[in-house]
């Protein structure tokens, strides 16, 4: 399951109703329910969006809880700081491989035994791996709350990771690859771009399941190395939210998790990017696709790495020009009838250097070489005017307004959390985050685009039909 990050709040705000986009008094029809004035105080970045507090653990490892006693349910999320971006050179892969692995088995707790806990109590568990972080999770009646901090608890200390289960779950990873990137020939082309603009082996070029063959290699002693490197409580966060009083969740932290032993942190070193792109301009050709795709990515900073007083503004510069409806791209490309879709995206809480991605799935008939050149135009006339007043306030509000998706349901609020701080990011950063965007200024959207999208390494993709051809390289 993929981890909810403030990107993917964002991304759908836009198809929130337009009225809560326009100011007061546009002549729309108000949208069918109003934020409450507490929430209005939160998207202004007045008051924090969670509420949460945090705590360490004299082992070190930090605990973070927000209550939300709307229904009687806790969510428990195990964050660790390592994700594929710590895989070891030739070794891609392993954070992935040891996900799997968690969840043979620990001291006290039996193989399979977990995950069968949970959902005979109605239930669910999970993991995922990212680029930046691994997370356990499961989401529980509020009183099975200690039941699965114990168990959470027995693993993070002692995994079994028994020797004859390590080959049938490398077959179980080859296949899981197999099903969604092999198979796939969207898929296979994303993973050659990325190699393209990061290079084959720098940790942002790595597919996050592994490269099949460095897959093939990983061993045992790779697994329990990363594990203890990587697996330690001053490299944790543990994230509670739900319907637990603040006094039950620090008792129960201190009895399961407190007699976790600390160890040595290893800090993350990852690679800074090279001064150009690996490969600046990738076709393909594949006889599995039959409507043509465009990809244009440039290397970023993002709150982590580099300019880090651009990432703000790149958030807002994404979504006014691919940020649905009313985005510059949409009304170039898709309202003019030469593309089915077009969008922009960038996520600044990645640790480490990241990028501002641009993509457009033209309509059958429609040229490739139209398409980029009306791509082209779009992103010129941007670094040469910059945006207008008018489309900074729309992506302000609609990209504020997303804080309310992040207030509803289970799920958003630990996952938001967890990867911030895991990230190495202050609890600010996602508790005033409406804040930090509504600041942006006009200025600093046009200086950031010019910064990224006018000067920054890139490369541009095309996944093509069979027959079709490219456009001509642009210089």
């Amino acid at each position: 399951m993929s981890p909810v990050t403030r990107r993917s709040t964002i991304a759908s705000a836009a198809a929130l109703p337009v009225a809560l986009s326009l100011p007061a008094g546009a002549g729309l029809a108000a949208p069918p329910v109003q934020p409450a004035p507490e929430d209005r105080a939160k998207l202004a970045g007045d008051r924090p969006l969670f509420g949460a507090t945090t705590w360490t653990l004299p082992n070190g490892l930090r605990v973070v809880h927000a209550e939300s006693r709307r229904v009687p349910v806790v969510s428990h999320y195990l964050f660790y700081a390592a994700g594929a971006g710590e895989d070891p050179a030739g070794r891609s892969g392993t954070a992935h491989f040891l996900e799997h692995m968690m969840f043979k088995g620990s001291r006290n707790v039996p193989p399979g035994q977990l995950s069968l806990v949970v959902a005979r109590e109605g239930g669910q568990d999970n993991a995922f791996t990212s680029r930046d972080v691994t997370a356990y999770h499961q989401t529980v009646e509020a009183s099975r709350l200690p039941l699965v901090m114990r168990m959470e608890a027995d693993r993070f200390a002692g995994p079994l990771i028994p020797p004859e289960t390590v080959e049938p779950e490398r077959a179980v990873v080859l296949e899981e690859r197999r099903q969604r990137t092999d198979s796939n020939p969207r898929a296979r082309f994303w993973e050659e771009f990325e190699a393209a603009l990061w290079g084959r082996q720098h940790w942002r070029g790595r597919p996050i399941i592994g490269w099949e063959d460095e897959i093939r290699a990983i061993s045992r002693d790779d697994l329990l190395d990363f594990y203890g490197r990587r697996y330690a409580p001053g490299n944790a966060v543990l994230v509670v939210t739900g319907d637990a009083r603040p006094e039950r969740v620090r008792a129960l932290a201190e009895e399961y998790y407190g007699g976790v032993p600390s160890r040595a942190v290893t800090p993350r070193d990852r690679a800074a990017p090279a001064a150009t792109a690996a490969e600046p301009r990738l076709i393909r050709h594949d006889p599995g696709v039959r409507e043509a795709s465009f990809l244009r990515a440039a290397m970023a900073p993002s709150l982590t790495w580099g300019d880090r007083d651009q990432a703000w503004a790149l958030e807002v510069l994404a979504h006014l020009l691919g940020g649905g409806p009313g985005s510059r791209l949409h009304q170039a490309l898709v309202e003019t009838s030469l593309c089915v879709g077009a969008s922009a995206s960038y996520d600044s809480d990645s640790v480490g250097v990241t990028a501002f991605l641009l993509s457009a799935l033209p309509q059958p008939g429609v040229t490739p070489e139209k398409v980029e050149a009306a791509i082209d135009a779009v992103v010129a006339r941007l670094l040469q005017e910059g945006p207008t007043e008018a489309e900074l306030t729309r992506a302000q509000r609609q990209l504020t307004a997303g804080a309310l998706l992040a207030l509803d349901g289970i799920g958003a609020a630990p996952r938001m959390l967890g990867s911030t701080l895991a990230s190495g990011l202050p609890l600010e950063v996602v508790e005033f985050w409406p804040r930090h965007l509504r600041a942006v200024t006009l200025a600093q959207v046009t200086e950031a685009a010019r910064a990224v999208l006018g000067q920054a390494p890139a490369t541009t993709g095309w996944l093509l039909p069979e027959g079709v051809a490219a456009p001509e390289r642009r210089i």
